[in-house]
């Protein structure tokens, strides 16, 4: 295992972060732990959770599990999407950050959480009022680091100016969705990361299982999120994807690679991702994702598995490349 640097924190990461999102879900507190000592057993040291996950036990979980080990690892979790059925249950209002922060905190028997991420765009909450929250539980020792998740390049970087000119802590992670059928965050996220020196933690590098092998046109595994579950079935519905997966997975054969461990690696491979977050229901799920890192792609090698999917369009109509006399 290598470890990165996260911007210019001085905090070293594994190149792996491994997500919670089924602990006390489709993974019950046994088989979680098993994943979370095998991924501790070839050095991981990042997790990541959400105050959502599974109505909090994920975090429950995932807090008996670091309590032995707690100064070695570095954790995340995360704020904004609704977690009960009240009118201030959601958003990144001063209130409920202040709220989610002592529950999580509870939750996961810790005294701190090293990157805190907005775990989406609230646009009923001034940005600068969550940035000012932050900044105060920042300063509190209660987070080491401000972070966020699924927002938008702009909205990223109108919150890092409004950062800069109040003298506020800057988010230092960014956590967008990545991976070879869905691509967008090539167009600004992660040009604006390497601009900002933003570290990346990328989710989804499977496509929701569809990179596994598992997926084709006409081919459909029995089990899986995307046959149970209705928003992967609606993010990765286009038939496109399914052409894509078939194509990525025959590459993955002829090559001599597990297709899983090779989607994983693809996404590790790109210069401005930090480490993907992978997971798993069970542990021989898990294991394909785990040896990822064990495949050492050239550029060649990442270029042609890109030229495998379509590539998105430029942010603007103009192709630098073409020069100047041809705008």
């Amino acid at each position: 295992m290598e470890y990165k640097t996260i911007a210019d924190t001085g905090i070293n990461v594994s190149e792996l972060c491994f997500g919670t999102m089924s602990f006390g879900g489709i993974a019950d507190e046994k088989t979680s732990e098993a994943m979370f000592n095998r991924s501790r057993e070839v050095g991981i040291n990042f997790f990541d959770t959400a105050n959502i996950y599974n109505q909090g036990r994920a975090e429950e979980i995932l807090g008996k599990l670091i309590s032995s080990c707690r100064d070695d690892i570095v954790l995340t979790s995360k704020v904004g999407f609704p977690a009960g059925n009240g009118p201030n249950e959601g958003g990144t209002s001063r209130r409920h950050i202040f709220l989610s922060i002592e529950q999580s905190l509870k939750r996961l028997g810790t005294d701190r959480i090293e990157f805190y991420f907005l775990h989406r765009f609230d646009d009923k909450t001034d940005i600068e009022e969550t940035l000012i929250a932050l900044d105060d539980l920042q300063r509190q020792g209660k987070i080491l680091y401000p972070a966020v998740s699924n927002w938008a390049a702009w909205q990223i970087a109108k919150a890092l100016g409004i950062s800069e000119r109040k003298a506020l802590a800057k988010f230092k992670l960014i956590q967008p969705m990545y991976n070879l059928v869905k691509r967008q965050a090539e167009v600004e996220i992660l040009p604006l990361a390497k601009s900002e020196q933003l570290g990346v933690i990328s989710y989804s590098p499977l496509g929701g299982g569809l990179l596994t092998g598992k997926y084709g046109r006409t081919k459909r595994p029995n089990e899986g999120r995307l046959i149970e579950q209705r928003n992967y079935q609606l993010r990765y519905g286009q038939e496109h994807y399914y052409e894509t997966a078939e194509r990525f997975t025959h590459y993955a054969n002829v090559n001599g690679y597990d297709p899983a461990a090779l989607a994983v690696a693809w996404v590790r491979h790109h210069p401005s991702i930090t480490a993907p977050i992978i997971g798993a229901r069970n542990l021989e799920q898990l294991e394909p994702s785990l040896a990822s890192i064990d495949i050492k792609l050239e550029k060649g090698q990442w270029e042609e598995i890109a030229s495998l999917s379509s590539t998105p369009p430029l942010a603007t109509d103009h192709n630098e490349s073409e020069g100047i006399a041809k705008r």
